[in-house]
């Protein structure tokens, strides 16, 4: 059978069959894996970027801590320079809530209490005087106190703000990385918001 020699029905049942067809041929040269995965990437290309402590600090003396609040990252050198740990952050929920520059850990505390600042409670009525450790405390299960006041490093509970804006001006981590850089850094160490 030669192309001329094609009838019109067949020719309607093929070109009706392409349309069924060319969905799963894309979906076979672009899997939804890869798709997710690059738009993944793009959306968060700068928090998987290691950075050098040499670039913010002239010694690392205790050790070395730059939290990233556009990359949402915190980043940590030990002391002797063989520990590097980059941990996923929640950062500040605005710019005006965002405190940057040097600072330094004061205290560090597993089972800290939350005391909620005056704004914080200018803001919301309904919020405790303090609040002792637990599941519901907003700190999760180890802080690192800086020397700017009502600055913290801390874990939570709610690993939904991991990755975002949804502070009132402290770095959040994860309660398991959290309890790893209680563990590894000192106080004294030096830090860095950017």
């Amino acid at each position: 059978m030669t192309m001329s020699q094609i009838s019109r029905r067949g020719f309607i049942a093929a070109a009706t069959a392409l349309p069924l067809c060319a969905p799963a041929v894309l979906r076979a040269e672009t899997p939804q894996a890869s798709i997710e995965a690059d738009s993944f990437t793009r959306r968060n290309i700068s928090s998987f970027t290691t950075m050098n402590w040499q670039d913010h600090f002239e010694s690392l003396g205790k050790g070395a801590i730059v939290a990233d609040t556009v990359s949402r990252a915190l980043h940590f050198w030990s002391g002797d320079g063989e520990t590097y740990k980059l941990y996923p952050t929640s950062v500040p929920r605005s710019d005006e809530l965002t405190r940057r520059g040097y600072s330094e850990i004061v205290r560090k505390k597993v089972g800290p209490t939350w005391t909620p600042t005056a704004s914080m409670h200018e803001r919301f009525d309904d919020l405790p005087e303090v609040m002792g450790p637990g599941p519901d405390n907003p700190l999760g299960t180890h802080a690192l106190y800086l020397s700017w006041p009502a600055y913290l490093i801390h874990g939570t509970h709610d690993t939904r703000k991991i990755g975002r804006r949804s502070s009132d001006g402290c770095i959040g981590l994860y309660n398991e990385k959290i309890a790893e850089l209680h563990d590894l850094a000192p106080i004294g160490t030096q830090v860095r918001l950017v």
